[in-house]
């Protein structure tokens, strides 16, 4: 064709394709900030909570039988027992608390606080039972307990924690419904002079440990009703005047403030447990000398399966086992305030703040103590050490938790979409002699009907 290029052998050259300008990918995303975005969308999940709570709180029940059995079967064997005598004891009472905290899960919001003033009724005069001779008895110097017949004993100041809890939130809850925590008084009364009644039936028994903790719901009550920072203050600076007035006073609690940090026993062994206890931790290393492989238990660590379980935990399983128990304690920690602050009923507020602040606050001051950087305080540790009377109240408190966590419009729809999805509904029969059509069980809305097309 003319005016068209010829090449040598006469035909038209080859049109090749142009090559287009490579667009350039998506820019690669650094696999951490990828990691943390989606901890942070699991997170922010309607039922995380929820799974946290029961999750962790079962886990550490767990593991804490485990431990029980382990820490616990020289010292009973020292007394004349069976080997498995405190676990199954502990085991026993961890059945129990199963049917308390299903029972907790199960109660409507106004039946927890239908039952604060009964509790707070009973603790009050089980406390002041412990004072009567031949009902009260004292354990370790302590008087706190009282016999139940045969080996089981009731320490009733564990249930004063639950009972300042509840009393304390519904107390509270009423003022804020009537408009009255404006005003400083009605902020602290009667809160914080029943609070003080139940310190000093407490401290007639000489546990100031058990008190401490108390102290730690009071004034986690008092700052979740947003108490001015001059009257949380106040009310803190005579806790810390009293504690130092009781603390001087006795040369048993003196002893134990000087032995924070001790790395010898000292002159009479007077820091024998909280260095042991230390030697355990260290004698642990990364992964432990194994389950049942303690060499601190037999004899040399005392309280080994109640108050220093920690430091047996740390010997058999390492270091990797006490940050585990560590971790499960900071997510239902996370947990419980996450529940406090996104509801909106005010009692589900105080009474999950102020459980979250006993277990919480229980298990740093037992941890602490354990590692050296508290004075032993001779608390338990939540949920995991032996302990009935701990276990039970312990128990019932996590049931509140979890119901709280399951109450919330999130976790209310999130779980009811987990319902079965095919099924027959109920009263789809038979119509006549035909089978009327199969209609399934789903949480999807219906389509609406089909409009005409000139129907809008």
């Amino acid at each position: 064709m003319p005016g068209s290029p010829q090449s040598r052998t006469g035909r038209p050259p080859v049109q090749r394709a142009v090559k287009r300008p490579a667009t350039p990918g998506p820019p690669h995303e650094n696999p951490l900030l990828r990691l943390h975005q989606r901890l942070r969308r699991a997170w922010d999940r309607p039922l995380t909570a929820y799974y946290l709570i029961s999750g962790g709180s079962a886990l550490l029940t767990v593991l804490g039988l485990v431990m029980v059995y382990s820490a616990s079967q020289i010292t009973a064997l020292q007394l004349s027992l069976p080997g498995s005598y405190f676990f199954r004891k502990q085991a026993l009472a961890a059945l129990i608390g199963v049917v308390l905290l299903v029972a907790a899960m199960k109660m409507p919001v106004k039946l927890h606080r239908a039952l604060a003033y009964p509790i707070l009724a009973g603790a009050v005069v089980l406390m002041i039972l412990v004072q009567v001779p031949g009902i009260g008895m004292a354990v370790n110097g302590n008087q706190n307990w009282i016999a139940l017949g045969g080996s089981f004993q009731i320490q009733p100041s564990e249930f004063g924690k639950l009972a300042l809890v509840l009393w304390g939130a519904d107390l509270l809850a009423r003022k804020q419904d009537r408009k009255l925590l404006t005003q400083w008084k009605h902020m602290l009364v009667p809160l914080v002079p029943a609070a003080f009644m139940l310190l000093g039936l407490i401290m007639l028994g000489g546990d100031m440990g058990t008190a401490i903790i108390l102290t730690a719901i009071l004034f986690g009550l008092l700052w979740l009703a947003g108490a001015p920072t001059r009257l949380f203050a106040g009310v803190l600076s005579i806790a810390v005047l009293l504690g130092f007035i009781l603390i001087k006073t006795s040369p048993n609690r003196m002893a134990r403030l000087e032995c924070i940090g001790a790395t010898d026993p000292g002159p009479g062994d007077a820091c024998w447990q909280a260095v042991h206890g230390i030697y355990a931790l260290a004698s642990g290393g990364l992964f432990g000398s194994g389950l049942g492989a303690s060499v601190e238990k037999w004899g040399q660590l005392p309280e080994a399966h109640t108050d220093f379980i920690f430091a047996v935990t740390g010997e058999e399983l390492g270091l990797a086992g006490t940050l585990s128990v560590v971790a499960l304690f900071a997510a239902l920690g996370y947990a419980g305030i996450r529940v406090a602050g996104r509801t909106e009923d005010p009692f589900v507020r105080y009474a999950a703040g102020g459980v979250t602040t006993w277990i919480t606050a229980q298990a740093v001051i037992n941890i602490g103590a354990v590692l050296g950087l508290l004075p032993i305080a001779g608390v338990p540790l939540p949920l995991f050490s032996y302990g009935g009377s701990a276990l039970l109240p312990t128990m019932f408190a996590v049931g509140l938790l979890i119901a709280f966590a399951r109450d919330e419009p999130g976790a209310r729809a999130a779980l009811a979409l987990r319902q079965p999805r095919f099924g027959r509904k109920r009263g789809a029969g038979v119509s006549g002699s035909k089978r009327s059509p199969r209609s399934w069980n789903t949480m999807r809305r219906r389509a609406p009907a089909a409009r005409s097309s000139g129907e809008r």
